[in-house]
């Protein structure tokens, strides 16, 4: 748990897969993840968002900007389209490049995704391999059809890109895409929004939208889905000064996080928690400026609650780096079904402004004015999806209090993201003790706080229903409350409660937050 918690939460034992499965339950039960157009039927990888989880969400993206962007003075915000014509896709490699293994039974025509399935099957992990590497492990194996075991048909490649038409026609010159990201609209945008900001390098311009990928298998819910939000910088840094990183303090440089390197995924070796400064001096890491965006990243994450425990940093094997990267790290979590990537951060090096340049025509060079010389900024990219981030912090969160049938739901989430920051509870309906009750709802709610009344039930009742919506605070309204003007403030995590005046509640929670 996160340093908000007082106490460790007693946990039953259980398999990763029931805690999943259970916090799934909970996002349906409560409306706060669920399938989109449900009552219609609707395609797989579609999700909408409940009172609880919209609010969750926008805590997420909102936290997030104001400490990369608002809350920095090199980072500006912009906000590009969804639907991008069919020249930009191709430059930036998207078209030929940005594809997934399919492989298709040949008796009951299940698509699955080649590497899932190998993976699934044979209970290694495949990131990194080749299509070829993965057709030899299906033939190796004789991996058959999951579904009804029928035979395989030879693994082909899969572009994940929507495709659609702007206005009455349909040809190549109307054809447009859902961005799969929204980097490249960035990029397109790169040279204007330097000018108008008039930011020097280096400098980083952020954005926060949707972006659609046509999945072969959504699956695990919303980790893995065809609509999704992404949250990601791209920071220019003159390429000359890649190892010139003024933010890298000696704090930074200090700490300590567990890296799954090249080397030990090739050796197999366990990864090692190391500092940043030995990862630089042993050249684990290549830049300073990556380095310093590894350490904020994981920073930040740990800052929402997440247990660093189950956080890891893997570097992307050569095999596996994407075409435009010389170096990637994965900011992994160790989910129910294994360590996967919950937020990546690469070095795209000057290959999309270039490409861009190249494909447009337009300069999209940087006039260094110290030098009075052009340079293409290299981009480091820190890149991770809310959607994601949202269930991790979910599962992350889930505890049970009790025993047997008696055992209440509880989502420890960190103030700085609950949906909810405190429920006010009259004790009773009568005696005046709703009017009192009301009264402190309003004025929280003026006062900025995320507050939800609630007046059904009994106050046992009202307390699980604020505990399993992650709400971290409650306050109630007795008889007390009639007589000296004093409520009591009870804490999700511990159970503990203290009296406080009726005036000072605004203060004692803004100290809590």
């Amino acid at each position: 748990m996160h340093e908000f918690s007082v106490i460790q939460m007693a946990k039953k034992q259980e398999t990763d897969a029931e805690l999943a499965n259970k916090v799934i339950n909970l996002c349906q039960r409560r409306g706060i993840i669920v399938q989109s157009c449900e009552i219609y039927g609707s395609h797989a990888g579609f999700f909408d968002y409940g009172p609880l989880g919209a609010q969750l969400k926008r805590n997420l993206e909102n936290n997030w900007w104001n400490t990369f962007v608002t809350g920095r003075e090199d980072v500006v915000g912009v906000d590009g389209a969804i639907v991008s014509p069919r020249a930009l896709w191709k430059a930036s490699g998207h078209l030929d490049s940005f594809n997934d293994p399919l492989v298709e039974c040949k008796k009951c025509g299940l698509r699955s995704r080649a590497d899932h399935l190998v993976e699934d099957e044979l209970k290694i992990n495949v990131d990194g391999l080749s299509t070829a590497h993965l057709q030899e492990l299906v033939h190796e194996h004789k991996l058959k059809c999951p579904k009804c075991k029928g035979e395989l048909l030879p693994i082909r490649t899969f572009n994940l890109m929507f495709k659609t038409h702007v206005g009455a026609t349909a040809d190549e010159a109307t054809e447009v895409y859902l961005r799969p990201e929204t980097a490249q609209l960035i990029f397109a945008n790169y040279k204007l929004v330097q000018f108008v900001s008039r930011k020097q390098l280096p400098f980083g311009i952020a954005q926060i939208g949707k972006a659609f990928r046509n999945e072969i298998a959504p699956r695990n819910f919303v980790f893995r889905c065809r609509e999704f939000s992404q949250m990601e910088i791209e920071y220019f840094i003159h390429p000359a000064k890649l190892d010139d990183c003024p933010l890298l303090s000696a704090d930074l440089l200090d700490t300590k996080m567990v890296l799954f390197t090249q080397e030990n995924q090739e050796k197999k070796t366990e990864p090692k928690k190391i500092s940043l400064r030995d990862a630089l001096d042993k050249k684990i890491i290549g830049t300073r400026w990556h380095a310093y965006w590894l350490a904020a990243s994981h920073e930040w994450l740990v800052s929402l609650g997440l247990n660093a425990l189950k956080l890891r940093l893997r570097q992307h094997t050569k095999d596996e780096l994407s075409h435009y990267s010389s170096e990637t790290w994965d900011v992994e979590y160790e989910y129910p079904w294994g360590w996967k990537e919950l937020m990546g951060i690469a070095n795209r090096t000057d290959f999309d402004l270039k490409q861009h340049s190249k494909a447009s025509g337009k300069d999209l060079s940087y006039h260094d004015q110290a030098t009075n010389e052009k340079v293409v900024p290299f981009v480091i990219e820190p890149s991770l999806g809310v959607d994601r981030l949202l269930f991790t912090l979910l599962m992350d969160a889930y505890c049970e209090k009790g025993e047997g049938g008696e055992a209440k739901t509880l989502l420890s989430l960190s103030p700085k993201v609950a949906p909810v920051f405190v429920s006010v509870f009259p004790l009773m309906k009568k005696d005046g003790l709703a009017e009192k009750a009301r009264d402190l709802f309003q004025e929280l709610k003026q006062a900025g706080f995320a507050a939800e009344y609630d007046e059904g039930g009994s106050i046992g009742r009202r307390y699980a229903r604020a505990d399993e919506a992650g709400t971290p605070f409650a306050i109630t309204v007795d008889y007390d409350s009639l007589k000296d003007d004093t409520v009591t403030l009870r804490e999700r995590d511990s159970g503990k409660q203290e009296r406080i005046g009726l005036k000072d509640v605004a203060c004692a929670l803004h100290k809590k937050l």
